[in-house]
This record gives C-alpha cells, sequence and structure tokens, in this order.
C-alpha cells in the first residue's frame, strides 16, 4: 500500500532498516535491494539461501528481452521462515560494476513496483548510499534514481550521532533539489532517525532542515542478526522492529496525506 525507498549520505544502517521495515509491515512486503553497490541481505540475514540464478542483475537482461514483467516475480526469494510468501526479498545487485547496466532498466522496475503497490504490496526500496552527478542531480547511471523519483517516501537514514548529521546533510541537499524537480516534490524527503547517540530528533531535524518522520530504536543484537544471519543469535533484543511497527503507523499517516495533496480528485471521488 505504500512505496518507501531508503537511502544515505554515508553508511548509516540502510539496509537493517530496510530489512526492519519490511519484516515488520502490517501487510505483505517486497524488500528491492537496489544498492548499487550490491546486496547482502542474502548472505547476510538469509545465511546464502537461495541462487545466484535469480536476482536483480537478471532483471536487466529480462528487460531488454521484452520478458521484464512476466520474470519479475520469478526473481524474488522468501524472508519468512516458513516461506509463507508475506515478506519476499528482491536480491540485489552482485557486484558493484553491475549497476550501469540497470540504468535503463530502473523505469520498467518502477512501473512494476506501482502495480505491487495497488496489490496491497508495501514495497521497501534499500537504495544504499546516494550516488549524485552534480549538487542537483542524483546519477541516472549509478544510482536507481527513477525508484526514488516515483516513491511516496524517500527516507534518509541518519543516526543521532554529530558525525551521522555531517555526512547526511550534502546527500539531504541532493535529495530535495533532485525531487523537486524530478521527482514528485521536495516533500517526498523525510529522515528515518537511529537513536544511535545523544542528539534529539527535534535538534536532527533542525540541523537537517527535514522533517523526522520516524526513529527506530538502537539496537545493536538485533542488528547484528540481521547482518551475519541466524547464526550470530545471542539474546536478540526487539527495540528494533517493535519500533519499526510503530514506523509504519506514521509512514501510512505520510503516505496517505502525500496522496492526497497530489491526486485530489481521485480521493474526492472516492469520499
Amino acid at each position: 500500500m505504500a512505496i518507501i525507498a531508503l537511502a544515505s549520505g554515508k553508511s548509516s544502517g540502510v539496509t537493517c532498516s530496510a530489512l526492519a521495515l519490511a519484516l515488520s509491515s502490517p501487510r505483505p512486503s517486497l524488500l528491492v535491494e537496489a544498492d548499487p553497490a550490491g546486496g547482502t541481505v542474502r548472505a547476510g540475514y538469509l545465511g546464502g539461501e537461495g541462487t545466484a540464478q535469480v536476482g536483480l542483475h537478471r532483471l536487466a537482461t529480462a528487460d531488454r528481452q521484452g520478458t521484464l514483467a512476466r520474470e519479475f516475480r520469478h526473481h524474488w526469494i522468501s524472508l519468512d521462515k516458513e516461506h509463507s510468501g508475506n515478506r519476499m526479498l528482491l536480491p540485489g545487485l552482485t557486484a558493484p560494476t553491475q549497476a550501469p547496466s540497470m540504468a535503463r532498466t530502473w523505469d520498467s522496475i518502477a512501473e512494476l513496483l506501482s502495480v505491487l503497490d495497488s496489490q496491497g504490496f508495501d514495497v521497501i526500496i534499500d537504495a544504499g548510499r546516494i550516488v549524485a552527478e552534480s549538487e542537483t542531480h542524483l546519477s541516472s547511471r549509478s544510482y536507481p534514481a527513477p525508484l526514488l523519483r516515483a516513491a511516496d517516501a524517500v527516507l534518509l537514514v541518519v543516526r543521532s550521532t554529530q558525525a551521522s548529521v555531517v555526512a547526511a546533510a550534502p546527500a539531504a541537499r541532493v535529495l530535495k533539489e533532485d525531487l523537486a524537480s524530478n521527482g514528485t516534490g521536495a516533500d517526498a524527503l523525510g529522515l528515518l532517525v537511529i537513536e544511535e547517540g545523544n542528539a534529539s530528533t527535534s535538534n536532527v531535524q533542525q540541523w537537517l532542515q527535514t522533517p523526522v518522520v520516524c526513529a527506530l530504536d538502537w539496537d545493536p543484537d538485533t542488528a547484528d542478526v540481521f547482518t551475519h544471519g541466524q547464526a550470530r543469535l545471542r539474546r536478540t533484543a526487539k527495540g528494533l522492529l517493535r519500533s519499526a511497527r510503530t514506523a509504519h503507523d506514521r509512514l501510512h499517516e505520510v503516505v496517505t496525506r502525500r496522496r492526497i495533496q497530489l491526486h485530489p480528485a481521485h480521493y474526492s471521488a472516492l469520499a
């Protein structure tokens, strides 16, 4: 029911945050590993489950052959232990050198994700660290810019530390400019704050001049499992997943408000 893209200015826990949102969604969810640096969930959290024959890196070829729409779902694997099909993963690239080959395919994938949204899925996009071609534009060659431009909300992931805020500032400026000129508006951008440091969410919001949409607990035990898999499971705290479930309530409010603003005639007809 929503398409949410997560990105960062520097390594800030984007993949763990995206995985937490995908696993805690109250609806069926698809996690799309669109990080141009490559995907890590299959090798980490899933412990190597699945095969390299499926994944994002295969979709550029399918797009060129005209079979992308038919093959798209064949490249998903389950995030659920019970393989219920409610939590799915589109595994990412297997090498950063594959990123340029996706340049012509991102728009087609964005269209397919919008169809999933209409079918009741929450789509969570892990876009990794942003790649910009200028101070006002994301790279269209080496970055999944079309996915962010089509998303209901783009969350810049930042830790509540001074170092993370400083690293996020240039990314916030580029994202605002790009979404304003190429996306659905600069107001699509919000902050997802990982509460690791001492800075308050209100201070982070003020420093970056960007609203905080949601916050996730600093939960290194669960983050370790998300990064390295169940073999690393010790005594896992559940703070990260609890806060991710709370984040969905706030995200739903933000997405609903933006959709009403962007498509008032459609929602007036439904009223």
